[in-house]
């Protein structure tokens, strides 16, 4: 029968380059040159000549093809001859035959894992210049022996398959790295809780309605706003909405708005294009795509710039995104939790911040109390922050509390709020050099800032609360009822605003009413 080579070896490597799926690919081309060349079975083998192992990766015959991975140890002597194969190139034939595999001193050592000693086989041997040794093998257990006309066909298919296997084995790779990537993150997924910890410090106390509502939101997919001081503890609510989700397995992305320069926001929040300003020397994928399948906590959501909020819009809106610089549109599932200490409202008015966006972010808002408003948990966190700290400075034993320390805690108003418990304990650990915790010098570690008292020209002389009721309703009125910002109340009075909010709970001031005068 007269065959038409071209015709031939199109058609195989249609077949054989039909799949990434390399056992696929090899039972196509298996059933296709059945037709010319006596074929009851095909394999693709692998062989190191570094260790001297080889490894058949792949199967095919009528059953169909298959994946699979048996690794054997190639004898001394077929280690020799493929070692001087590979150094005589040009000496090399392009295909080996054997009238019976178990006779051949390469191809012999893989009877065992045909199963048909007997069987007539021949190989090619794909790119020779590999670090490695590839040979494709076609055999038939009729005892029909391979004659010159079958040898030119499955030469033919050398270059077919070197392609074929070459992506075969970078795909694999690709899926290896991409497993071990997926362990990593399950891993890291998995450290990330039990740093913040099965149970919040609080929980059942002073956080105990905060708590209540993240069970509510947590399994579902509405943004969430944390609102609260300072150093309150946002993140770590954060977290466990995360945690308590069906997003649970997927990414928990964090991003600090307030930490990012207005001219990169755009780029890490979205990503960008190759070229798409000067410094762009690559495609670089935003946080948003990042976290696609998981959470973004957006921190300091007060501090995005006006462009950001827009595109942050259209990521609620639409669930979409276009890198910096790009065209095309990505679609992202992720699910936002944004957290701020500043008064969003008071932006609104100022035109700072989005309407639109303000109502989308704040579907189901959460304040979070500053410490000063759930003392009860001062002792919990004391007790979880000795143990926590010591272990980070390495020091061997836990130290006790002096008498009296717990009482200079809970008496304290804590303006840095749990985060500046967590470094007063620490400062306390490093003098203590494992003597009790005494606290003596805590109005030292954060001394109460000063404030500007009006001079009274009454006689009788008014009380230290009554003095700073006063001054803070002044600075009040000057600021329009504005307690933050360059144009704000604690400006006017030198204090930290967290301070001054803290004050005017504690005098029964409200910010809203000042502004209604």
């Amino acid at each position: 029968m007269q065959i038409d080579k071209n015709y031939f070896f199109r058609e195989a490597t249609l077949r054989i380059c039909s799949s990434l799926e390399i056992e696929k690919a090899l039972w196509d081309c298996f059933m296709y040159i059945r037709e010319y060349i006596p074929a009851d079975s095909m394999l693709i083998d692998i062989y190191d000549p570094i260790v001297g192992l080889g490894e058949t990766i792949a199967k095919a015959d009528l059953s169909g093809g298959k994946l699979i991975s048996i690794k054997t140890v190639a004898p001394a002597e077929t280690k020799k001859l493929i070692k001087e194969m590979r150094k005589n190139l040009e000496m090399t034939p392009k295909v080996l035959v054997a009238d019976r595999i178990g006779d051949h001193p390469i191809m012999g050592p893989m009877s065992e894992i045909i199963g048909h000693p007997d069987s007539a086989f021949m190989a090619i041997w794909p790119n020779p210049e590999w670090g490695f040794v590839a040979g494709i093998l076609v055999g038939n257990n009729r005892g029909e022996k391979y004659s010159e006309k079958h040898i030119q066909l499955f030469t033919l298919l050398n270059e077919p398959f070197t392609i074929a296997l070459s992506n075969f084995l970078r795909y694999r790779e690709v899926l290896r790295l991409k497993e071990i990537l997926a362990d990593d993150n399950r891993y890291l997924q998995e450290e990330l809780r039990q740093q913040a910890g099965e149970e919040i410090v609080g929980a059942r106390f002073g956080l105990k309605q905060v708590m209540e509502m993240v069970g509510q939101v947590a399994p579902l997919t509405s943004p969430v706003l944390l609102l609260g001081e300072t150093g309150t503890g946002k993140e770590v609510i954060a977290t466990a909405l995360h945690n308590l989700s069906l997003r649970r397995n997927g990414p928990f992305i964090k991003v600090n708005c307030g930490a990012i320069p207005e001219s990169l926001m755009d780029s890490e929040l979205f990503g960008h294009e190759k070229g798409a300003f000067t410094g762009a020397f690559s495609q670089k994928r935003g946080r948003f795509e990042r976290a696609q399948g998981g959470t973004i906590f957006l921190d300091e959501i007060g501090e995005l710039t006006p462009g950001a909020q827009i595109r942050l819009l259209r990521v609620i809106h639409e669930k979409e995104i276009e890198r910096v610089g790009g065209s095309e549109t990505i679609k992202v599932d992720i699910r936002i939790i944004a957290a701020t200490h500043r008064n969003l409202e008071a932006m609104l008015a100022e035109g700072k911040f989005r309407t639109d966006l303000y109502f989308r972010l704040r579907v189901f808002p959460i304040v979070i109390p500053p410490l000063c408003d759930r003392r009860a948990d001062i002792p919990a966190l004391v007790q979880y922050f000795m143990v926590k700290k010591t272990q980070e400075l390495g020091f061997s034993e836990v130290p006790s509390l002096a008498p009296g320390a717990i009482e200079k805690l809970m008496n304290y108003n804590w303006p840095g709020n749990v985060r500046e418990l967590q470094n007063t304990i620490e400062h306390a650990l490093i003098l203590s050099r494992e003597k009790p915790l005494a606290f003596d010098n805590l109005s030292d570690i954060n001394p109460c800032e000063e404030t500007i008292m009006p001079q009274s020209n009454e006689r009788n002389p008014q009380s230290l609360e009554q003095a700073m009721s006063h001054a803070i309703v002044n600075a009040l009125n000057m600021t329009g009822g504005r307690v933050d910002g360059e144009k704000g109340a604690a400006k006017l009075l030198k204090i930290n605003p967290s301070t001054l909010r803290t004050k005017m709970r504690k005098l029964g001031i409200r910010a809203g009413s000042i502004r209604a005068k």
